[in-house]
C-alpha cells in the first residue's frame, strides 16, 4: 500500500531523515519508534506532502506521490492526524467534522461515514454543537481522529495520539486503534509509548538520528535487547 524508497528529508542544510526505506501493507498497523527528534514525525509530514522530499520516492497504492499536494493525497485516501490535538478550537464539533469531509462529494457516503464515526465516538454525537476548544483533552483527541476519519482514508497516519493524555484515556485511544484496524483501516503510527504501540502493531521501525537502525515484527522488537533497554525500561 505504502512504500518509501531511499527517502531523505532536509530542513535547509540539515538532513533530518536519511535514506529511509519502509513499507506498510494493507490492513497492517506499523509503528515508528525512536527518541524525539529522530525523524519520525518528519517522515509522516513528508508522506502527506507537508514537508518536501530531498531525494527518494514515495509510492501509495502503486502510484508515485512524492510531489503531490496534500489535498490530492487526502482524495487518494491518505490522511494525517497530527501531534497535539490540532482541532479548530473556535468551531463546533460538527463544523470540525464537516471540514474533515470537505474533499468528498458523495453526501450519502459522507452521512454513512458520520454514522460510523458516532458509533466509534458516541461522546462526539452528544457534543455536536459544543466548541471544540471547550472539550477535554481526551475528547479533543477523539475529535482529531474523527475529523481524519471523515475523509474516509485508506491509510491513517497517527502522530503521537497519546501525548499529554491521562493513562485511562490513553488505553481508550489504543483500544480505538485496534478497533479501526479490525474495521479494515491501515495505520502508520508514531508513538512515544513504545510498549503500547508494540502491543497493537504488526511491525515496527526504529529511528536513530534520522535513519532506520532496526526493523522487524513487533514480537521481534519487543524481544530485542536494544529496544528493551532504550524504550521499555528493561536491562539488556
Amino acid at each position: 500500500m505504502l512504500t518509501l524508497e531511499n527517502v531523505s528529508i532536509s530542513y535547509g542544510p540539515i538532513r533530518a531523515v536519511r535514506n529511509v526505506n519502509l513499507t506498510v501493507s494493507q490492513g497492517e498497523i506499523v509503528t515508528l519508534l525512536g527518541p524525539n527528534g529522530a525523524g519520525k514525525s518528519t517522515t509522516l509530514s513528508a508522506i502527506v506532502g507537508l514537508q518536501p522530499v530531498a531525494s527518494g520516492r514515495i509510492v501509495f497504492d502503486g502510484r508515485p506521490i512524492t510531489s503531490m499536494a496534500t489535498e490530492q493525497l487526502v482524495r487518494l485516501g491518505l490522511t494525517l492526524t497530527p501531534e497535539g490535538r490540532r482541532v479548530f478550537a473556535g468551531l463546533t464539533v460538527e463544523e470540525n467534522l464537516r471540514l474533515g469531509a470537505a474533499s468528498r462529494r458523495d453526501r450519502k457516503a459522507v452521512a454513512k461515514t458520520q454514522d460510523e464515526i458516532f458509533d466509534l465516538f458516541p461522546i462526539l454525537k452528544d457534543r455536536l454543537q459544543q466548541l471544540a476548544g471547550s472539550l477535554s483533552g481526551g475528547e479533543q483527541q477523539q475529535l482529531a481522529i474523527a475529523r481524519s476519519l471523515a475523509s474516509a482514508p485508506k491509510l491513517l497516519l497517527l502522530d503521537e495520539p497519546s501525548l499529554g493524555l491521562a493513562p485511562q484515556i490513553v488505553d481508550q485511544i489504543f483500544d480505538l486503534i485496534v478497533e479501526l484496524r479490525r474495521r479494515g483501516l491501515t495505520i502508520l503510527l508514531v508513538e512515544q509509548n513504545t510498549e503500547l504501540s508494540l502491543e497493537v502493531s504488526d511491525r515496527g521501525y526504529v529511528y536513530t538520528n534520522g535513519e532506520i537502525s532496526l526493523s522487524g515484527t513487533s514480537k521481534e522488537l519487543r524481544e530485542s535487547d536494544d529496544v528493551a533497554a532504550a524504550y521499555l525500561g528493561m536491562e539488556a
